[in-house]
């Protein structure tokens, strides 16, 4: 036998060994209690360099009920004012639309065409052709992108702030419906009249929104993009539910602002550990 077949060996006599004492306590009615545990998280990306920190604004659209540029601004500030070291930047919101379109060379399409082929064309953001106005899916979004890589527009603004990091990006908030088979459990009594609650699977058409945000950090002392990430959520209710789309706007980033809070500063994960007394 080897050294190393001798050494499983006692790892599985010391397991086996343990899981009878743990038999043992229990049936002897130890009892055991649970302490919380935290486990940090790294951030993402470094923001040592950075002081302050400022929300510019987004290429947003997909609902014309919730302005979501102007409400993503907002909710990242006001968390960042209480969950981020850096100083958060009180400033009037970058017309990105309008930057964008002066730096491809096209006007931002004021009355796009009701053809879908004209659209797609002029979703491709081709100088003379102009971007469109009305973001209403992602192909929409994709023009606006080129923004985010002018960094000598990028770096005038982080000279007009003292240089912080550049919070931007784009947010498509829109409406989404699906039908299909659902598990829902439904209570009802045996024979012996005692309550039972089955699974069953029904057919259900159901409403709600899609949230479709991308993050990009930019240094303000360059113009320089230092990180960008995607995210996708999805909330859905019965047909006949009536939810304010501004509600399952909030229900959705509350999903999403811990994992954008953990790319600028570290954050704890919280758990319970089991122990024997």
């Amino acid at each position: 036998m080897t050294a190393r077949a001798r050494k499983k060996d006692r790892k599985l006599a010391l397991a086996a060994v343990s899981a009878v004492l743990a038999a043992v306590a229990i049936g002897c009615g130890t009892s055991f209690y649970e302490i919380p545990i935290e486990t940090p998280i790294q951030p993402k990306m470094d923001v040592s360099p950075f002081q302050r920190v400022l929300v510019a604004g987004f290429v947003a659209g997909g609902n014309d009920d919730i302005d979501a540029n102007q409400e993503t601004v907002r909710l990242l500030r006001s968390q960042l004012r209480t969950k981020s070291q850096l100083k958060v930047i009180d400033a009037d919101l970058l017309p990105l639309m309008e930057v964008a379109a002066d730096s491809t060379g096209g006007a931002v399409d004021e009355h796009p065409s009701p053809d879908n082929n004209v659209n797609s064309t002029q979703s491709q953001a081709i100088p003379g052709v102009g971007l469109p106005k009305q973001i209403k899916e992602e192909k929409d979004l994709e023009p606006y992108e080129r923004l985010f890589a002018n960094t000598a527009y990028w770096k005038r603004i982080g000279e007009e702030f003292q240089n912080p990091l550049i919070v931007t990006g784009t947010v498509l908030f829109s409406p989404h419906s699906r039908s299909g088979y659902v598990q829902r459990d439904q209570e009802g009594f045996d024979q012996y009249g005692r309550r039972v609650v089955r699974p069953m699977r029904m057919y259900m058409e159901r409403k709600g929104f899609i949230l479709k945000p991308k993050f990009v950090f930019i240094d303000g002392r360059t113009g320089a993009t230092l990180y960008s990430e995607s995210y996708r959520e999805e909330i859905l209710y019965n047909a006949q539910q009536n939810t304010p789309a501004l509600s399952s706007y909030f229900e959705l980033m509350d999903r999403l602002v811990p994992n954008f809070l953990s790319t600028l500063s570290s954050q704890k994960i919280k758990g319970t550990r089991v122990l024997l007394k």
